[in-house]
């Protein structure tokens, strides 16, 4: 990618690129010097997650890689993309399918990769308060293990595959209880609703990001201590793993210079703060643990809300938790806009716009440079195999057969993503949410 050395660390631990990946060729030149068998992928991709790690397996066989060896993880989570971010195409139940038939696959054939992050982060950054984004993850959770009990997957088969990505959101103490909340939460939802047997299928692994929405355009350099302050409060509550925003990204891509800060805001907390030397440092602190029963006990009832409507999916289907997060995010912006809600730099501490900070720009020319390889790519294989393998597909959507085998055979024969997603657009349809009809 032409970066430097120490934007390149930075991009692998902090930031992240995004890259246009249409075909296997694609895939193969971005990973073609990437031994696939000693690194974790991790690709934030959903309604399409699963070509996506079709065209991966395909690249690690062809590196000569044994795909059982491949650890990473696809992001996967669909029932979010409904509720609060919008990169969906099917309906939400033959989008489910997709995600169970990868679940099964998985276990059987990259049994140790991660199949899904259920995702709090968006529905946090389009409003809804701490409480809902446990809630409204974790009744997706529920969701996901549902579906795949129903495909005849066993809970604890396939439960320690499972991963959560949520929010590091500004109210210090707030935070560091709902991360705990989601652990004893999700714990008793595993044995109790599912009947989970082993330790593993019970643990709430977790990936924290800071708060994208948190962060302001006015003042930026503000930005570096509400990242601190956010990814504190994950390692407190006891994440897994981090992703600490850049300063400039209300603004555009992350520069080099801004993307190492913000690792290295990671690598103090974790190497001279001594937060890490023990699990659970908050714990026992009074205002701490009623924090954590409270957070617990509303998000227990929302669940059991989302439960009574039948589900997620038909809470989606009926618009839910749509309408609470949009009234969340209204409430938020009154009270910011009231005063009573202070943010610095925008309603306090206001000063001048100061000097523009450097900004990353990407070249135009990326765009008419990718069309033209994904044509390329189209022209030159052999349009007879291709075609098959389309209507392979098309028939696996017409059968109860897991879709991926027909996916990776037609990602084997140059099959591109925009066209495995057009069969799929013909047999599930689009959906459109009815909140905007």
């Amino acid at each position: 990618m032409g970066l430097d050395p120490d934007h390149e660390q930075a991009l692998g631990e902090v930031g992240r690129v995004g890259v246009s990946i249409a075909s296997l060729e694609d895939m193969e030149v971005l990973m073609a010097q990437i031994p696939l068998a000693d690194v974790s992928v991790s690709m934030t991709i959903n309604a399409t997650a699963t070509t996506l790690l079709g065209f991966l397996y395909v690249a690690a066989e062809r590196q000569g890689v044994d795909p059982k060896l491949l650890q990473g993880t696809v992001q996967n989570d669909i029932l979010k993309e409904y509720m609060a971010r919008g990169t969906y195409i099917y309906p939400p139940r033959p989008s489910m399918r997709l995600i169970t038939d990868l679940f099964a696959w998985c276990a059987a054939d990259v049994p140790k990769w991660n199949t899904i992050s259920i995702s709090g982060y968006h529905v946090r950054e389009a409003g809804c308060d701490a409480a809902q984004e446990l809630a409204f993850t974790l009744g997706d959770g529920i969701a996901y293990v549902e579906a795949a009990i129903a495909a005849g997957l066993s809970v604890d088969d396939f439960a320690n595959r499972l991963a959560f990505f949520f929010n590091g959101h500004n109210n210090f103490l707030e935070e560091v209880a709902k991360f705990r909340a989601a652990r004893r939460l999700w714990a008793r939802i595993m044995r109790e609703r599912f009947g989970a047997q082993r330790d593993e299928s019970c643990k709430l692994r977790f990936h924290t990001q800071t708060g994208g929405s948190t962060l302001t355009a006015q003042q930026p350099d503000n930005n570096i201590v509400r990242v601190t302050l956010q990814a504190l409060a994950a390692v407190l509550g006891g994440t897994q793993s981090l992703h600490t925003n850049s300063l400039d990204e209300t603004y555009a891509l992350p520069t080099a210079d801004a993307a190492k800060l913000a690792l290295r805001t990671q690598q103090i907390i974790a190497d001279e703060s001594g937060v890490t030397n023990v699990a659970d440092p908050l714990g026992g602190s009074w205002y701490i643990e009623k924090l954590t029963d409270e957070i617990e006990a509303e998000a227990a009832a929302i669940i059991q809300k989302i439960d009574d409507i039948g589900g997620i999916v038909r809470a989606i289907e009926v618009g839910y938790p749509q309408r609470e997060i949009a009234e969340s995010a209204f409430r938020f912006q009154q009270r910011v806009e009231s005063g009573e809600r202070k943010i610095v730099g925008v309603n306090s501490a206001v000063e001048e716009r100061g000097a523009p900070i450097p900004l990353l720009h990407i070249d135009a020319q990326v765009e008419a440079a990718q069309i033209a390889r994904c044509q390329a790519v189209k022209a030159n294989r052999d349009q007879a195999l291709a075609q098959g393998a389309l209507a392979g597909v098309r028939a696996a959507c017409q059968s109860d057969a897991n879709l991926v085998e027909a996916i990776l055979a037609a990602v084997k024969v140059e099959v591109t993503l925009g066209e495995i997603c057009d069969v799929f657009r013909d047999e599930f349809g689009v959906y459109r949410d009815p909140a905007f009809l």
